[in-house]
Parts: C-alpha cells; sequence; structure tokens
C-alpha cells in the first residue's frame, strides 16, 4: 500500500456519509449482541460469548465538479465475504431509487469498517468498476481510540503499480476536508445537544458543550502558534523557505481584513444590542410575573382576613 496518492484530486466528506457508516455498524453490532436476558442458552464460567461484528459494507454517492470529489450520502450494500460476491439486483434497485430523488448524484465509490484495507477489500473494489472506473473506498475504523483527535475515517485511491514485474492495483491514502450545509449542521448539533440517556441536567449538558468550544479553541491556538514559529525560523534561515506554504500563510491572512472591517463591526454590534436587549426583556418579563403571583397571593391573603373583620386588600 502506497502512502499517499498522486491524483490531485481534492474530496470533500460531508458528516452524513460518516453517521450514516457509524449507524450502520452499531446496528449489526446490536444484532449480533442483543442485550443479555434469562434463558437457558449455554455459557462459559456465566458469562454468554459475545459474537465479533462483521464488516459492514456500503455505496458512497455524490458528485465530482473537475477534480474536486464531494461525497454526500450513502447507502448499505449486501456482501458476502466469504464468496467475495456482491448482490447486484440489490445494488441497482438502491441506485435506481436514490437515481429519482438525486438525478445528481454517482455511485462515487464504496465503504467498510475496519482498521485497515485488507487484501480481500480489492474484490469489492473491482465488483464495482463497471460502475465507476476509479471508486475510492471510505473506511472507518470502530475502535475508539481517546487519545486519537482525529476522524477515525480514511479515504483510499486505486492506483495501477507494477510490483516484481506485475501490474497489480493498490489502495493509496487520499487527504479529505469536512464539508457541511447548513441542514446538516443544524442536525449534528442536535445530536451533539441530545440529553443524556443517564438523566443528565441542563448544566451538564452545558459543560460538556463550554468543554468541546475550549478544547477547539485551545487546539486552534496551538496550531496558529506552530505555524508562528515555523514561520519565524524561516525568516531567520533556521527552517528551508517554503513556497507553497508561505502562499497559503498569505491566503488566510487576506481574509482577517474582512473580519475586521467596519461593516463586521456594524453588524456584530447590533446583533449583540439585539440579544442583550431580548435578554433584558425576558428578565423584566420574569420578574412581573413574580411580581403579579406575588400580588396574587397577597391579596387572597388579605381578603379572607379582611371578611373575618380586619383590614382591606393591600390592592
Amino acid at each position: 500500500m502506497a502512502s499517499s496518492s498522486s491524483s490531485g484530486l481534492t474530496f470533500k466528506l460531508h458528516p452524513l456519509v460518516i453517521v450514516n457508516i457509524s449507524d450502520h455498524y452499531t446496528r449489526v453490532k446490536s444484532q449480533m449482541n442483543p442485550p443479555p436476558v434469562t434463558s437457558t442458552s449455554a455459557t462459559v464460567n456465566g458469562v454468554e460469548p459475545l459474537q465479533q461484528a462483521p464488516r459492514v459494507y456500503g455505496c458512497v454517492i455524490g458528485v465530482q465538479r473537475g477534480r474536486t470529489v464531494e461525497i454526500f450520502n450513502s447507502f448499505e450494500l449486501l456482501y458476502d465475504p466469504s464468496t467475495h460476491s456482491l448482490d447486484r439486483p440489490f445494488l441497482e434497485k438502491k441506485q435506481e431509487l436514490y437515481k429519482k430523488v438525486f438525478p445528481h448524484f454517482y455511485i462515487l465509490g464504496w465503504y467498510s469498517t475496519g482498521s485497515d484495507a485488507q487484501e480481500s477489500d480489492m474484490h469489492i473494489h473491482k465488483a464495482l468498476m463497471d460502475i465507476n472506473e476509479s471508486p475510492l473506498y471510505v473506511l472507518l475504523n470502530p475502535t475508539i481510540n481517546p487519545a486519537q483527535k482525529d476522524l477515525p475515517v480514511t479515504i483510499y485511491e486505486s492506483e495501477l503499480h507494477v510490483i516484481d514485474g506485475i501490474p497489480q492495483l493498490i489502495f493509496v491514502r487520499s487527504s479529505y476536508t469536512i464539508e457541511t450545509v447548513e441542514a446538516e449542521r443544524i442536525s449534528v448539533d442536535h445530536v451533539a445537544h441530545l440529553k443524556p440517556s443517564d438523566g443528565g441536567s441542563a448544566a451538564t449538558q452545558l459543560a460538556a458543550h463550554l468543554t468541546g468550544i475550549h478544547s477547539a479553541i485551545k487546539m486552534l491556538n496551538s496550531r496558529i502558534r506552530v505555524l508562528h514559529h515555523h514561520l519565524v525560523g524561516m525568516q531567520k534561515g533556521d527552517v528551508p523557505c517554503e513556497n507553497s506554504l508561505l502562499r497559503q500563510v498569505s491566503s488566510l491572512l487576506r481574509r482577517l481584513p474582512a473580519i475586521e472591517s467596519e461593516k463586521f463591526q456594524d453588524d456584530f454590534l447590533m446583533e449583540y444590542n439585539d440579544t442583550l436587549l431580548i435578554t433584558y426583556l425576558a428578565m423584566f418579563t420574569n420578574c412581573s410575573s413574580t411580581m403579579n403571583e406575588l400580588v396574587d397571593k397577597f391579596n387572597t391573603a388579605y381578603d379572607r382576613h379582611s371578611r373575618r373583620g380586619g383590614r382591606t386588600a393591600f390592592i
């Protein structure tokens, strides 16, 4: 397997694809290992053996515009690993249904789960070449690694290399970026803020949300420090000058004046003042409601007292 691809293609992966693959794997795993129930089945030392969840397979669909490949969605495949055969009628039916809903989407490749690409994966890869002559391979690693900061997703391309005088197709890694649209951002944000099943409070959710924001800012700060240190070393001559890196940094810095423009400041202050005004109005409304409840209770108490010959109500 080669280290990186040389095709020059730019891959953009949407979160919906990752969610679909994860959901597919979770469903298959839960079906293979259902919750334990009281039964007379065989056990080993009082513990029922858990079956290892098989790998899941599916197709990824999207569009290709020039040298940019954008992966929007995915659907499941029926694949038999023992015979390395695809259920072609099922694939054609799924493709036809998706064509009716998304006429501009095409099958770009396939996906699976696992820690690394295997030699047997080339069978299903070649089986899809009659649909796409150069399919891509999206691999999701379901193993949880707390120390890993990047997404456990790898995109592979296939390239023809001559090995020992024999031309062979091999998988090569390709870099990608995460691309989202407004609907996906709302959905992902909603999933991220779902209330835990153990009855976590709103304060717990807020703490988790703020912790995520803090981690993102901390990571951004660390990367800016690394970039600044590299540029300082390049200026002093300790690091070789890289024109491609300087162009990327220059392109990034050109965006800063747009953020610091007068129009941005005016719009930001207007939005900020509107938010404060809504907050103050909500606070006043809450105070008025509390005062009304207090007055009602006060009148009720003194009205009962006045019926007994006491003083009249305050209001």
